[in-house]
């Protein structure tokens, strides 16, 4: 069968934020750029993420002075705020360094790092330096290409013969000499009503990115038939109506 290259699902993450702000210095600036887990994106300037920040300093302050209260509700109170401090700092995403910094230098800072979820190849970006973003805008997509997915037509009369775990070949119509290994990861549960066939999913290693998504790939499972009665296909005389063959 002929399969579509795609990118594995589990190996996607998409960037975006939940403050709005403006995009300050842009460290991965093209399509295609290889990015490691924690490598910094961007730094983004947001009013609300420095209002925050400055919140956070005020109650770390008021933990230090009110803490040893003979007040047990002024002490707890304290501490609660500084607590709800960080947490609205955590909800959006900026890491436990970043606070510890702040906290060690007492000192506000304009702008923010926000790193990269995961190792991969930027497939999607959107964001421009000095651009505004706003909460949920997606500004990159990254996919970890090391390893991919092979989504293939199988007709209906033949997926009896196909089983997850299966092995396959898979080779590419301009490097046929090249061929790659690759397994049935996943039998979708649903058929296309019109072509007859169900998608079948192959899952192989891509280690030096060969393949890209939305390439098009020939895959070949080799399944035993069993013993049955076999003609030559020349044998067989077409009479628009039925087949028939001659017995010498």
């Amino acid at each position: 069968t002929v399969g579509r290259v795609a990118v594995d699902e589990r190996r996607l993450a998409k960037v975006t934020i939940k403050f709005h702000g403006w995009i300050e210095q842009l460290f991965v600036s093209a399509t295609g750029d290889h990015v490691k887990k924690g490598q910094r994106l961007f730094t983004i300037y947001s009013p609300d993420l420095v209002a925050t920040q400055e919140e956070y300093l005020l109650a770390l302050q008021s933990r230090t002075q009110l803490g040893e209260s003979r007040i047990p509700e002024v002490a707890t109170g304290s501490k609660d705020l500084l607590e709800a401090t960080r947490h609205r700092l955590h909800l959006w995403d900026i890491g436990e360094e970043h606070i510890r910094d702040l906290e060690r230098t007492k000192q506000v800072t304009k702008t923010l790092p926000l790193h990269s979820p995961i190792s991969g190849t930027v497939i999607n970006k959107s964001v421009l330096q000095g651009a505004h973003v706003e909460p949920g805008e997606e500004l990159y997509t990254i996919a970890d290409l090391s390893r991919v997915w092979i989504l293939a037509d199988i007709y209906e009369y033949e997926l009896s013969f196909v089983k997850k775990g299966q092995k396959a070949a898979v080779t590419l119509s301009y490097d046929p000499g090249t061929v790659l290994t690759g397994q049935v990861g996943f039998i979708y549960p649903t058929l296309d009503p019109k072509t007859r066939t169900a998608k079948v999913r192959f899952e192989l290693d891509n280690a030096d990115e060969k393949l890209k998504p939305d390439m098009y790939a020939n895959v070949e499972l080799r399944v035993h038939m069993g013993a049955r009665l076999a003609i030559p296909q020349e044998a067989i005389i077409e009479s628009g109506q039925k087949q028939v063959v001659f017995l010498h």
